[in-house]
């Protein structure tokens, strides 16, 4: 038994605890020691999950690498590990992702004596917590790089779990380093009332997915319960989905119903699906640039990764009865959250609602239950982080250096940091799904997989592309065309580790738009393994058929 892919999960968690453990940051060689820590960590993780991604055979068995090792015996609960080919890029799209993250938040940890923080601003409202003082204090360095090992540790166990109670503590578990990250270490462009906008930032979104989680938990146990009357004591996910597509574990009607409800809840509210959306806004706009990668890029995704593999695996006969509906609410997130991205003036915010859209094409390919759909649907999950990162990370650069989210105090940037306008030029028409652009490729796969199970749909939602190049198109005329503004006139270009983070993001967009294979070759046979799960075929293409007098075809 190969413990790869515990070595891949257990090397960041190691690297949070020891970079936690370093001697506190007094002096800025201590601070970047901690720094160069956590960042060599980081390249271990992607080199580990590289491998795994490469070691994975698309023509062989449905999960690879396998581990299982006893937990829980009495509950039947394994630490059980094994990855198909969505887990492999996903959790390689996480992998790529954290350095970049750590290179572009290299001084956002870094004390501030002109912000003393929101531990020191007085009380903060019941978010207070989010900010204890220790973040801003000598070992502020220390904690953030930990905190953010910590999530990319957590996040890839959920890629890699084939145990449902064990996906279920690591989905919950994020959770709490993820608050910190927002509310100790939040934007700090945010004017006076920063502090307590941030710590309530950090309980909301700490409310909205701990009540979803709650709702799972219920689910989950009803599951087990059920599944042991039936002679299936266990929480392993190949053991229950193979039970239930053999009919040995049968789930009443209304009860599979239920607990398809219960599991798709709290994915909804991670992923986010509209009406379950409104704290990503928050969290992304107070949350520092680096930390709103994390959220919308890698562990909103975990969202979205589980319907494919929980709702669909455990409950076909639910997902499809529900699909209808949760199309509906994935169309209607398509169009709100472009029409209000278009109204925004906060960069970051906009941003937020922007990805917003893009979840709603994720999860309509995912419930459109064909091939196209659901291959897209994963694909649009790499590429929108990808080319969302690198939006959202050059838009850090660029508020960093202003000191402000609003898109008003720009203008003219292209003239004095044209590398920097350049590259968020790219981000922006990657986010309007360009041609020669990886999102592309996915919204087209996802459109045309939606279209032929459900046209109507299907042709509704393309007025989501013509939304992402209103609010994509002038967010980038507003802030670096036309005059220059007071407050630009000295902003320096981009800088050498600047350009070390979005280089590799571009080149990326760049090439898997141009040469999507590799990854679909990944995640085919995954999708279609799915699809047999819920039974479902491809519909076929209508075709009009001309007869002749003889009654024969032409």
């Amino acid at each position: 038994m190969s413990a790869l892919l515990t070595a891949t999960c257990a090397v960041p968690a190691a690297g949070a605890v020891l970079t936690a453990a370093l001697p506190a940051g007094t002096t800025k060689a201590r601070r970047k020691a901690t720094k160069a820590t956590a960042l060599a960590v980081s390249a271990v993780t992607l080199v580990l999950a590289a491998v795994v991604a490469t070691r994975f055979d698309p023509q062989g068995a449905r999960y690879q690498l396998t581990e299982s090792y006893s937990w829980i015996r009495s509950f039947g609960i394994t630490f059980s590990l094994g990855v198909d080919g969505i887990g492999a890029v996903l959790a390689l799209l996480t992998a790529v992702l954290v350095p970049m993250v750590m290179l572009a938040s290299w001084h956002d940890a870094d004390a501030d004596p002109a912000d003393p923080g929101p531990a020191a601003s007085g009380p903060a409202g019941p978010g207070s917590a989010a900010a204890p003082d220790t973040f801003e204090g000598r070992r502020r360095t220390q904690a953030f790089f930990a905190l953010i090992l910590a999530v990319e540790a957590m996040v890839v166990v959920s890629f890699y779990a084939t145990d449902v109670f064990v996906f279920y503590v690591f989905f919950e578990a994020m959770l709490i380093p993820m608050y910190f990250l927002i509310g100790g270490f939040g934007d700090r462009a945010g004017g006076p009332e920063s502090a307590r906008q941030r710590s309530y930032a950090a309980v909301k979104f700490l409310l909205y997915n701990l009540l979803g989680g709650l709702v799972m938990l219920a689910a989950v146990i009803g599951l087990y319960v059920i599944a042991q009357e039936q002679g299936f004591g266990t929480f392993d996910l190949p053991t229950l989905t193979s039970a239930i597509a053999d009919g040995k574990l049968q789930l009443s009607g209304t009860a599979e119903k239920a607990l398809f409800l219960g599991f798709f809840f709290a994915f909804a509210v991670k992923a986010p699906l509209w009406p379950l959306h409104t704290w990503l806004p928050n969290a992304m706009g107070e949350a520092t640039a680096g930390t709103a990668v994390l959220i919308t890029a890698v562990v909103d995704k975990v969202g979205t990764f589980a319907m494919l593999r929980f709702c669909l695996g455990l409950f076909p006969h639910a997902s499809k009865t529900f699909a209808p509906a949760i199309l509906v609410l994935a169309l209607i997130g398509i169009v709100y959250g472009a029409l209000l991205a278009v109204g925004q003036k906060d960069i970051k915010r906009l941003v937020a609602y922007a990805s917003i859209s893009h979840f709603g094409f994720i999860i309509m390919g995912i419930f459109a239950l064909t091939s196209q759909g659901q291959s897209g649907a994963t694909l649009y999950m790499v590429n929108h982080g990808l080319s969302t990162a690198a939006w959202m990370l050059v838009a850090g650069f660029l508020i960093s250096r202003r000191g402000s989210r609003l898109i008003a105090d720009y203008g003219g940037v292209q003239k004095v940091a044209p590398v920097l306008a350049g590259t968020f030029l790219i981000g922006s028409l990657a986010t309007l799904s360009l041609p020669g652009l990886a999102p592309f490729v996915s919204e087209f796969l996802v459109l045309v997989g939606t279209f032929a199970r459900y046209p109507v749909i299907g042709v509704i939602a393309t007025f989501g592309i013509v939304l992402a190049a209103l609010y994509a198109l002038l967010l980038y005329q507003r802030t670096m065309t036309g005059p220059v503004k007071d407050g630009v006139r000295s902003m320096p270009d981009l800088k050498v580790r600047e350009l070390a983070v979005v280089a590799p993001l571009v080149a990326l967009t760049v090439l898997l738009g141009v040469y999507p294979k590799p990854l679909t070759d990944l995640v085919n046979p995954s999708v279609n393994a799915t699809l047999s799960q819920v039974h479902e075929t491809d519909p076929a293409p209508a075709h009009p058929v001309a007869a002749t007098s003889g009654g024969e075809q032409k």
